[in-house]
């Protein structure tokens, strides 16, 4: 992401930023060639720049409240926020998204430590 030019790779450093300030214990990799920020192994969201746009994606994005209306997408459990420059959705509801994202993967994490 660091590489990433103009108003698309600013948006999408602020927003991995965003992912990775979720909880003290957010890991990251690169996963499929996207920025994926984990709990322990467990991936919870990720961050994927396009040549318009940018997606904050969420790996269990169906079972996430979503008052705002913020995701999209019709996998069986991904959903994602569709981010342009200039129109970005509401700051605080995508905050609120990926806080609850980071919130369900903790007992997931939990259980999939223990199964080792």
């Amino acid at each position: 992401l660091a590489e990433l030019p103009g108003e698309l790779g600013a948006l999408a450093r602020h927003w991995f930023d965003e992912l990775r300030r979720a909880g003290p214990e957010v890991t990251e990799v690169m996963h499929d060639g996207h920025a994926t920020a984990c709990v322990g192994d467990l991936a919870f969201a990720y961050v994927n720049v396009f040549s318009a746009h940018l997606n904050v994606g969420f790996f269990l994005g169906t079972s996430l409240p979503d008052p705002a209306g913020l995701l999209v997408g019709t996998g069986r459990f991904m959903r994602h926020v569709k981010i342009r420059p200039g129109a970005g959705p509401d700051p605080d509801a995508l905050r609120a998204l990926i806080a609850a994202a980071y919130r369900d993967m903790h007992p997931r994490a939990r259980v999939a430590g223990r199964r080792r």
